[in-house]
């Protein structure tokens, strides 16, 4: 899904990420009047855990599992200011599954108007045992979901 108000197609960091669009509104303003950077990070969530649930890895896998993925890091790097008003495109994919106990999540965030990215970000996560927290391999179903280079389902 691309929205562009600009006619030119948005440049991605990578063929074909995960694409989930966000439309900032007032809420997320602090007192400079752009927004607030703890927003950011929810939109990397949100388009993280939609991105999972596509691709069949939810809280009902987790727990079938025994097993879920939890941020070990986050790395963001703010390029642009964001006003109320931007359409954005938060988007993500897999860039690094060691197949054991970690993977990379990269993110890149596109403001539609002017196909800006105001953001790139990376999340490492750690493999856990559901019940226990504890580090955990992760299981088959987690590798072959999260393959390098996976965004956008086939």
């Amino acid at each position: 899904m691309i929205i562009t108000a600009n006619k030119s197609a948005p440049v991605w960091d990578v063929p074909r990420p995960f694409i989930l669009p966000v439309t900032v509104t007032s809420e997320h303003l602090d007192g400079f009047g752009h927004v607030n950077n703890v927003n950011y990070l929810k939109w990397l969530e949100d388009v993280a855990w939609a991105h999972s649930n596509a691709l069949g890895l939810g809280w009902e896998a987790y727990r079938r599992l025994n097993a879920g993925c939890v941020v070990y890091r986050h790395e963001l790097d703010y390029l642009a200011a964001t006003f109320a008003g931007d359409e954005l495109l938060s988007a993500t994919w897999i860039h690094e599954n060691s197949g054991r106990l970690d993977m990379w999540r990269r993110y890149q965030i596109i403001r539609v108007g002017d196909g800006k990215t105001i953001m790139r970000a990376a999340s490492h996560f750690i493999c856990v045992d559901f019940g226990s927290g504890k580090p955990k391999r992760q299981p088959a179903e987690f590798v072959a979901a999260y393959t390098t280079g996976r965004g956008a389902l086939d």
